[in-house]
């Protein structure tokens, strides 16, 4: 499958945290194919997103910082799950064992078309649904 690279949660909170600069970088760089048109996300990335930067970074982010954030994010196009997102996402669930969220984002990649997965916390080189997971992280 192809089409544009969906990306996870942690590609968008690595782009805003300093804690990391080699991943930041990285992330960044994803980020700009997103505002180009070439990457999606979906709501659930956005929720995670903001309550990573406000709980889980040191130091935690100001709210103002995070609704900047999100602000630079709105450009990238975004998945809305509705009711059969989250069947889809059972369906991820049984058939590969994956965490439900982490289903949500399987099923919301699927549902845009992508044809890829950036992500570091599922399984790269995994086929879900056709849409393959990719760690952005690790050196090629």
């Amino acid at each position: 499958m192809s089409g544009p690279d969906f990306l996870d949660t942690n590609v968008l909170v690595y782009a805003f945290d300093n804690g990391n600069p080699e991943k930041q970088q990285v992330s960044r760089e994803l980020l700009k194919s997103g505002i180009a048109g070439r990457t999606v996300i979906s709501t659930q990335v956005l929720a995670e997103f903001a309550a990573a930067l406000l709980h889980k970074i040191s130091p935690r982010a100001s709210a103002d910082a995070v609704m900047r954030g999100l602000d630079a994010l709105a450009p990238i196009r975004t998945i809305t799950p509705d009711g059969d997102l989250v069947r889809r996402a059972v369906e991820a669930h049984v058939s590969y064992g994956i965490h439900f969220y982490d289903g949500m984002i399987v099923a919301a990649a699927e549902r845009a078309g992508c044809g890829r997965i950036w992500s570091e916390d599922l399984n790269a080189g995994q086929k879900y649904f056709g849409v393959v997971v990719a760690n952005p992280f690790l050196a090629s």
